[in-house]
């Protein structure tokens, strides 16, 4: 844990009262579906939206207060923030989709671009400032085991994401005094109250409940020189462990430029069903298993046991591929994996921008069956 040290003379424990802040869209359980979903990207927010305010919930599972589970955010911005958020429920993993971001943070600044992400730890405290005139991405909140890096098994030593690349922040703080609105996220609502200083001010910290950053283009892809499709947890950038190996409470998989070189093998992932749901997001150009699924800023939802695999576009390209080697470098996509089905908020559920018919993607498949061959 990291301890942080604010100014002398300040009770770091002492605030003022906490109201409810009811413009908050809470987390509100709505109905599971197996039907496959894909959203295409927010819309643009009215003019003064800061990153607190374009948080939309997708959707979740799990529960806050049993410290089981997760939920997809999306969000999107046009101004900074001049308050100050903290969420006592879990951390945040952000996924920049378009726009850089400086997050203020009790332990110091971070700077994330798109092709980054940005992990704040359950409880610390952080202000969003836009360094572009807008932002857009993902934001994976998790609410149990704080992530980590997957154990490597066989793999050895090196390989997928390196301790190395994670970032930490320098212990940054500012003196202000004057009204500071601080919002905390507390089992699921909302609550506000108003500081006479802001509470950013550590001056320094130690130990390791802090804030970080990672370049998804640092990650060291390993996979087939062979044959076969390899399954994506191979991918797996961080992970939040549950009870039962093998079945994480959520994991962070990351798509990123890679050779494909296996010999007799169809490349894209085959047509199959999960025991884990996925939740899929497009940071640029286009996923190389779904061509026509969703643009960047989109995504698409596959709860466990649900069908899929790739559209008719990819599945007739790559059968007439010719398997020489091939560098996928013109896109990079993340998914967001968990043992729990994704239930869509309400509002998700009824969403202007939740593409009609997703499923059309696979007709016109054709059956290739041959039992003489």
């Amino acid at each position: 844990m990291a301890v942080p040290h604010p100014p002398l003379g300040r009770a770091p424990g002492v605030h003022p009262d906490l109201q409810r802040h009811d413009r908050h869209r809470s987390l509100h359980p709505g109905r599971a579906r197996p039907q496959p979903s894909a959203l295409e990207p927010l819309p643009d927010p009215p003019p003064g939206t800061d990153f607190l305010a374009g948080l939309w919930t997708l959707g979740g599972n799990g529960d806050a207060t049993q410290r089981t589970g997760v939920a997809v955010h999306l969000y999107t911005a046009n101004t900074s923030m001049d308050r100050v958020f903290s969420d006592a429920d879990g951390e945040l993993l952000i996924v920049p989709e378009r726009g850089g971001l400086l997050l203020r943070t009790e332990f110091g600044l971070l700077h994330v671009e798109p092709g980054h992400v940005a992990l704040v730890p359950r409880g610390v405290r952080f202000r969003v400032e836009l360094l572009d005139e807008s932002a857009r991405g993902y934001v994976c909140e998790n609410y149990g085991a704080p992530f980590r890096l997957p154990d490597l098994g066989p793999i050895g030593a090196n390989g997928l994401a390196n301790a190395r690349d994670f970032r930490a922040p320098v212990a940054a703080y500012e003196d202000v005094e004057g009204p500071v609105e601080v919002v905390n996220k507390f089992c699921g609502n909302l609550w506000t109250a108003t500081y006479d200083h802001s509470p950013l001010d550590v001056v320094a910290w130690h130990g390791n409940h802090v804030p970080y950053i990672y370049d998804l283009r640092r990650f060291n892809v390993l996979g087939t020189i062979t044959y076969d499709h390899p399954d994506p947890s191979i991918f797996t950038v961080l992970t939040s462990p549950s009870d039962t190996p093998g079945l994480a409470g959520v994991d962070f998989v990351v798509f990123a430029p890679r050779w494909l070189v296996g010999e007799d093998t169809f490349r894209p992932p085959y047509f199959h069903r999960n025991v884990m749901s996925e939740y899929m997001g497009l940071i640029e150009g286009a996923y190389d298993a779904k061509a026509e699924g969703f643009v960047p800023g989109g995504g698409s939802l596959h709860n466990m046991m649900s069908a899929h695999g790739p559209d008719r576009e990819t599945f007739d390209r790559a059968s007439s591929a010719e398997l020489k080697p091939q560098k996928i470098d013109d896109g990079l996509a993340f998914m967001f994996e968990t043992r729990w089905p994704l239930t869509l908020t309400p509002h998700a559920a009824r969403a202007e921008h939740l593409q009609q018919r997703y499923d059309d993607v696979w007709q016109g498949l054709e059956r290739h069956f041959n039992p003489l061959h």
